[in-house]
């Protein structure tokens, strides 16, 4: 079935060629992107290994992590969240631009990968009505291809978001922790493993991620790590 859907989508590249999907030009190694357009992407190579922040030199903890330390014990977060990458992600998370998503996704399968690979990847779920309203959830898009490139499960099944909170993009650091604390609960009778990597596509505050992380290590989860797709330069936490 793999080797069919790799024919098929190699047919579908020579009958319509990848654009950009930025400036119109030529795609670039099948991506909808172009070579110089793919290159302005802000790579988060100096960050802290704790949280992503970036920072002007690699990191075990940044200040922050120091003074208050995540509920998490590493994250990844490839790219820094602005131009032209953030002009991609809202394509994808309100346009529903699944052409923006795949390319993204194929951009962070390109980046190095953790050391220490999870048991299994968990997307940060959406609640029921604004799944409704968007017609999928961003970060089970962008986690399923992921995880199948780095041959970790994925369990879509483990947490629940119990009610509709707020935009988080609207809101204040503080008012952040206060709209997530208490939306998300374990699914009954769905056994634990004990290294789980939760993901979302856009790490701002990491307060949504931060209140994953409290629901699984309440639950007896060892570890748990934090993907994003990409990491906000300067929101406090």
């Amino acid at each position: 079935m793999d080797a069919f859907r790799s024919r098929l989508g190699a047919v579908g590249r020579w009958l319509l060629p990848p654009r950009c999907l930025l400036c119109g030009d030529p795609g670039h190694e099948d991506l909808d992107l172009c070579r110089d357009c793919a290159a302005e992407l802000p790579r988060n190579a100096s960050c802290c290994a704790r949280c992503a922040l970036p920072l002007p030199l690699p990191a075990a903890l940044c200040g922050r992590c120091q003074r208050d330390p995540p509920p998490w014990e590493a994250a990844w977060a490839p790219f820094r969240y602005g131009w032209p990458l953030d002009r991609l992600e809202a394509r994808f998370k309100f346009g529903r631009d699944l052409a923006a998503g795949r390319s993204l996704v194929a951009l962070w399968r390109g980046q190095s990968r953790p050391l220490a690979l999870p048991e299994v990847v968990v997307p940060v779920p959406l609640h029921r009505a604004r799944l409704r309203q968007r017609g999928y959830n961003q970060a089970l898009e962008l986690a399923r291809p992921l995880a199948r490139a780095l041959g970790v499960p994925l369990r879509h099944d483990l947490l629940v978001r119990t009610r509709s909170t707020a935009a988080q993009s609207e809101l204040d650091a503080p008012t952040r922790r206060r709209n997530v604390r208490g939306a998300f609960v374990l699914r009954a009778a769905v056994p634990l493993p004990s290294h789980v990597a939760v993901l979302d596509d856009v790490m701002t505050t990491g307060a949504t991620l931060a209140e994953c992380a409290r629901v699984l290590k309440r639950a007896g989860v060892v570890r748990v790590d934090v993907w994003a797709l990409a990491r906000a330069p300067s929101a406090r936490r």
